[in-house]
């Protein structure tokens, strides 16, 4: 039986698959630096690549949604994993109560008024309705990102769309399963408040195993630690894995294992760090890229037309009612102004994970569901579109753009984890009052140092004297134990000046 199965396929149907899969890769690679150029969003090209390949192009016949759901899963466990291990705690720890207020209680509302505009508006059962609601709730951080790279947020910001991203899919998940058994004659799945019961135990469940196992498994790689990087490497990502299949075997919440035992990896400062982080990135890149291709190769062309305006119709409510009413309904509470909620309202860009989820009322088997992968497969397309070109604009036109951004810069020729140290990156925005300010003045902690300055396209080592202007890109050389503090000082200065914590109090870091 095995030998029959694999008869029709030889070494030469071999060199040809490959031939494709590493031409697909090539033309992906060089389309990341096209999309930081344009700001379009990478998944967009990459559905496109999935097209062309298709039924109306090179003329591939895929039909197999069961197969697209099951390599859709695990291309998410390894999106997932990288977000995660490429997550800094003190990024996100002020971001984690609204994240997850925003991805329980704002999936909640976002389902509610699109389900209820598409029954109104579109004629759909009830069940449905809400069904397709949960189903375009998942929102995608990588691509925002892709759209943001030439536009620097405020840590509170990207704090809040990191965490949402990983926190948001595994409650959407389960409520979408319950929603198409429920629309599946012959399946009950049980009153509403057994429902909600289970999928908070599943969440919590979940939470707990990829806590658990990452901590453990990280103690032990910590201990066990070889020479080799790569070893290493495989072994980090190996156990957010496991953190899925365990969780997932034990009835529960294996997205959001996954998303946290990666985060407790990536946070406890294991050996081979930027080793690891460049291997993860590397695996969640070829993930994305398999995924949306795939997508893409699903996608019947002939199709999509008839779904064009219920696409345009649905993600019309979808930006401008239900992503804000979950804004509105989940951040007042934490101090966020109206307009950093207007941007967060507009920044909830749809990526992979909906046009998934499109394929579990076909492997349920929810009659009449055919026409949702179609419609989401559109939305995604269309509205990843609307929303990306304008968000740099929207971002400086609501004044959110950080003007003293800060991030992490890899350097794999040093080993600073083994030295407890950080290398960061800092960049003088236009209006940024650390124009002016003799590097002295900057009064940054102990262990915290501006190596050099880059001023157009020339470096040169800073002396204390030496003023910052504006376009300057400074690496600042840290201790870990200094980190926060000197990101806390830099922006303190760029906000109020050189006599910030002189005139007045240091205020606390809420950007």
């Amino acid at each position: 039986m095995a030998a029959s199965a694999t008869e029709g396929f030889t070494p030469h149907d071999l060199a040809g698959v490959l031939l494709v899969a590493a031409l697909v890769l090539l033309a992906s690679i060089a389309a990341v630096r096209f999309a930081n150029k344009s700001g379009l969003p990478t998944l967009v090209i990459y559905l496109g690549f999935g097209l062309l390949m298709g039924e109306a192009g090179l003329g591939i016949d895929f039909e197999n949604s069961q197969l697209t759901q099951v390599l859709g899963y695990s291309a998410l466990v390894l999106i997932l994993a990288e977000g995660g291990l490429s997550t800094h705690w003190s990024s996100i720890r002020t971001a984690v109560a609204p994240a997850a207020l925003l991805s329980t209680l704002g999936v909640l509302v976002s389902v509610a008024v699109v389900g209820v505009f598409v029954h109104l508006l579109l004629g759909r059962a009830w069940t449905i309705a809400f069904l397709l609601g949960a189903i375009v709730t998942s929102t995608d951080a990588a691509a925002v990102f892709s759209v943001l790279r030439r536009v620097p947020l405020p840590a509170r910001i990207t704090g809040v769309l990191e965490a949402e991203s990983g926190f948001n899919d595994a409650p959407v998940v389960l409520l979408v399963i319950a929603l198409a058994d429920a629309a599946t004659p012959g399946k009950s799945p049980g009153p509403w408040w057994f429902i909600a019961l289970e999928a908070a135990a599943e969440l919590v469940g979940g939470a707990l195993i990829g806590i658990a196992l990452g901590w453990l498994f990280g103690r032990l790689l910590k201990l066990g630690a070889g020479s080799s990087s790569g070893l290493f490497s495989i072994g980090v990502v190996a156990v957010t894995v496991l953190a899925y299949a365990a969780a997932t075997l034990l009835h529960t919440s294996g997205f959001i294992a996954t998303y946290l035992a990666g985060l407790v990896l990536g946070n406890l400062h294991l050996p081979h760090h930027q080793a690891v982080r460049g291997f993860s990135q590397a695996l969640g890149w070829l993930a994305q890229i398999g995924l949306f291709v795939l997508l893409g190769l699903l996608a019947s062309p002939d199709r999509l037309g008839a779904q064009i305006i219920p696409a345009i119709v649905v993600g019309l409510v979808l930006l401008l009612i239900a992503r804000p009413a979950s804004v509105l309904a989940s951040l007042p509470w934490f101090g966020f102004s109206w307009r950093e909620q207007a941007f967060l309202s507009w920044a909830g860009l749809r990526g992979a994970v909906p046009v998934v989820l499109a394929t579990v009322p076909l492997t349920v088997g929810t009659p009449h569901t055919e026409w949702i992968f179609d419609l989401v497969f559109v939305l995604v397309l269309v509205f990843t579109l609307v929303q990306a070109f304008p968000m740099p604009w929207i971002a400086r036109r609501l004044g959110v753009v950080e003007q003293a951004h800060v991030v992490d810069l890899d350097v794999e020729a040093t080993p600073l984890e083994e030295l407890d140290a950080d290398v960061l990156q800092l960049h003088v925005g236009d209006t940024s009052r650390l124009h002016g300010v003799e590097v002295q003045e900057l009064r940054l902690p102990a262990g915290a140092n501006v190596t050099l300055i880059v001023r157009d396209g020339q470096g040169f080592v800073p002396r204390r004297r030496t003023v910052i202007q504006r376009g300057d890109q400074l690496l600042l050389v840290t201790t870990l134990a200094s980190r926060g503090d000197a990101i806390r000082r830099v922006r303190s200065v760029s906000r109020d000046g050189r006599m910030a914590g002189w005139a007045t109090p240091l205020r606390p870091d809420t950007e």
